[in-house]
């Protein structure tokens, strides 16, 4: 069933995050690896990529009602080669999409996993994801696409694919046709499984009671996390570029109530930043979207106010 995609994930790096990190992706591995099931996609630069729906069709009745329904350009690159978040770190930039859809279908923003800490040198650290992944992006119908007997959805793919020693663009043009159908019985679905792993990836809502606040010190963000228990570990992924040396050591200051974390600014930060959001790592399953306020206290602020999707979903295109 797996036929090959289950590739060891091993991660690079000397930080004392390393083994934190090496926790997050093996956990992640596991999900992808059960879900996986062979197929055929386009060559890209030392992998593959393909274009596919969650389910083989599409009902009349959903697309009557306005209801989405999700496609995902899925990964599959060569040991030692990856992809990039949405902030790609040090180097690269994540994959753009071009759609080409009928009349009566938009396609959402990509919903992203919670990435992996990318150690490539001392001095170098990237955001993104490695062996099989998937990028889910959901398609909004209009009413009038029901009366179709099929949509026929195509994506212009640019992408940067990356090992530790290079970097090598690449492209792809993919197409996909689902069938309309007004009754659909019980159908295998062979992407389902591989579907449900990615969306237990993403990142959650940090919740409501949680209070973090971030303090400017010299040449540091400090971040302040009251989460009720003590925290002994934490990665943090900014949102946007160039806040943070990525490839500063975190190290987590445990508190009685959650935990304390420095993170050393970047040196192309050029100008005062009022908010610090991203993606805060606990453990291998645990990771929350965060928007901490630059002020002695705050509480974490709704996820629609970064361009976060309401379901857990990190989206392209959030403000940086």
């Amino acid at each position: 069933m797996l036929d090959g995609l289950c590739i060891k994930l091993k991660m690079q790096g000397r930080s004392p995050s390393s083994r934190f990190s090496r926790a997050l992706t093996f956990g992640v591995a596991l999900l992808l690896c059960a879900a996986s099931a062979h197929a055929e996609g386009t060559p890209i630069p030392h992998g593959t990529l393909e274009l596919i729906a969650e389910n083989p069709w599409i009902e009349k009745r959903e697309l009557a009602a306005g209801q989405k329904f999700d496609v995902g350009l899925r990964f599959q690159l060569e040991k030692g080669w990856h992809i990039y978040w949405i902030n790609p770190g040090d180097s690269g930039e994540p994959p753009r999409v071009e759609w080409r859809l009928p009349s009566g279908l938009s396609a959402g923003a990509i919903e992203w996993p919670t990435p992996r800490r990318l150690e490539n040198s001392s001095s170098i650290v990237d955001y993104g994801y490695e062996d099989v992944i998937l990028l889910i992006v959901p398609m909004h119908a209009d009413p009038i696409v029901a009366a179709e007997q099929s949509a026929h959805i195509g994506a212009d793919v640019k992408l940067l694919v990356c090992s530790h020693d290079m970097c090598i663009p690449g492209k792809a043009q993919l197409s996909l046709t689902l069938p309309i159908a007004s009754h659909v019985s019980a159908q295998y679905s062979r992407y389902a499984d591989l579907f449900a792993a990615t969306r237990r990836s993403f990142p959650r809502p940090a919740p409501t009671n949680w209070r973090f606040s971030v303090a400017d010190v010299n040449d540091s963000f400090v971040l302040t996390a009251n989460l009720g228990r003590q925290i002994t570990q934490a990665i943090f992924f900014p949102l946007a570029e160039s806040q943070i040396e990525n490839a500063a050591p975190q190290n987590p200051q445990p508190l009685a109530t959650g935990f304390r974390l420095t993170l050393r600014k970047s040196d192309r930060l050029l100008k005062p930043i009022q908010r610090l959001q991203g993606v805060l790592v606990l453990s291998a399953d645990q990771a929350y979207l965060i928007d901490a306020p630059l002020s002695k206290s705050g509480a974490v602020r709704s996820s629609y106010s970064i361009g976060i999707h309401p379901a857990q979903s990190l989206k392209e295109g959030s403000q940086q």
